[in-house]
């Protein structure tokens, strides 16, 4: 899929009769730029967090109106630069690939904005750390969509960890599986180092899993020793075109506090669509939970083990929160990025949500994925900045 860089020449906004004239609630005034599928998504949890989508900018001023209605945007934007310099949007919400993350974000919040940006924040630490560093500058929000944190027996979890329940955590493992790419005419720009970055499956999953390791542990990775591997050369059908990224990673790391752990990431596992899969062991007990299951949450001990449910009236105050529907009536994905979002909204109303993953959260992934090219490149362990 070719992508187009989103200019920023200036221009005026298209004028579109069909727009909505409608306010919502003006504390949330949000902007998309970005219109794929995880467009979609943040349009859906600024919605259901009270706000408005003031707009959306896209490649070409064409997907933007296409989009817009899809979107539920206000208006399209011809392009990217006018909507982050409008007076109506206060969250500028970036969900483009990931070579324009840095740029958009940046100016963004140079211009006054608060920003939620889709992750790998950036495709290396550098550009990372300056965008954590224009946010504080900025004294403006910035947030990156770790949603799995908010599974509310992925909190349950945390909490149990965090109480003691398990113990002193000695082992952390699990894998973050999927197989949308496990043909060579599957492809993607995620694919493309240039667009998506250097790292393909640990930058677009990995990061999700090993935030959940440190979140959920409520310890850091110290070092770590990975070994990637490309099992599609090309992609693209006919003679394609060569693969720059990895397909799969596999990592063994050291916690702080003494754990130790390994990780399996994969784009090309047969079968498996979404599994992140997160156990924690304990001298006293383990803990797992597995994403496409997230009603439960696991705890096994030497007498016995439970199968949790996620039900409202047994659950941790922080699970609680989480839990928006009585226990039997499913939450998933898009429930965790609502929650995600309206805990963004909170925090630019000057509340503190715990465990809101911000920029900070989002340079911590990038140097972990610096680690992990290192210790790819070198065959030998690296240690984790940050």
């Amino acid at each position: 899929m070719a992508v187009s860089h989103i200019t920023g020449s200036g221009t005026t906004p298209d004028a579109d009769p069909e727009a909505s004239t409608d306010r919502f609630d003006d504390g949330y005034r949000a902007a998309i730029i970005g219109t794929g599928f995880m467009g979609q998504v943040h349009s859906h949890a600024i919605r259901a967090a009270g706000g408005r989508v003031v707009g959306v900018a896209a490649s070409t001023s064409d997907s933007a109106r296409a989009a817009r209605r899809n979107l539920g945007a206000e208006r399209a934007f011809t392009d990217s630069r006018h909507l982050i310099d409008s007076d109506d949007v206060d969250v500028v919400h970036v969900c483009t690939p990931n070579h324009l993350h840095g740029p958009l974000a940046i100016a963004a919040l140079n211009a006054g904005k608060h920003v939620v940006c889709e992750k790998p924040l950036s495709t290396d630490a550098a550009t990372a750390a300056e965008m954590a560093d224009a946010a504080q500058g900025a004294e403006r929000v910035g947030t990156v969509p770790f949603v799995y944190r908010f599974h509310p027996m992925a909190r349950e979890a945390r909490d149990r960890v965090r109480r003691g329940t398990i113990g002193r955590v000695v082992l952390a493992h699990g894998s973050y599986l999927q197989d949308w790419l496990l043909r060579p005419g599957d492809d993607n720009w995620r694919v493309d180092p240039d667009l998506g970055g250097p790292l393909r499956a640990f930058g677009d999953i990995g990061s999700h899993w090993f935030d959940m390791v440190e979140f959920v542990t409520g310890d850091r990775i110290t070092r770590l020793c990975a070994q990637t591997s490309t099992v599609n050369p090309s992609r693209g059908g006919g003679d394609g075109r060569p693969v720059g990224t990895e397909d799969l990673v596999t990592v063994q790391f050291a916690l702080r506090g003494g754990a130790v752990g390994t990780s399996v990431i994969s784009q090309v596992s047969a079968g498996r669509k979404n599994r992140l899969l997160l156990e924690v062991s304990g001298t006293e007990a383990t803990l797992c939970f597995d994403q496409e299951q997230p009603e439960f949450l696991w705890q096994g001990e030497r007498e016995r083990s439970a199968l949790l449910m996620r039900d409202p009236d047994t659950l941790s105050p922080d699970a609680r929160r989480l839990a928006r529907v009585p226990a039997g009536h499913p939450q998933g994905y898009q429930d965790c990025f609502n929650a995600f979002v309206a805990d963004t909204r909170d925090a630019i109303a000057g509340e503190a949500p715990d465990g809101l993953p911000t920029f900070a959260d989002g340079l911590r992934a990038a140097h972990m994925a610096e680690a992990v090219l290192e210790s790819a490149r070198t065959g030998t362990w690296a240690e984790v900045s940050g």
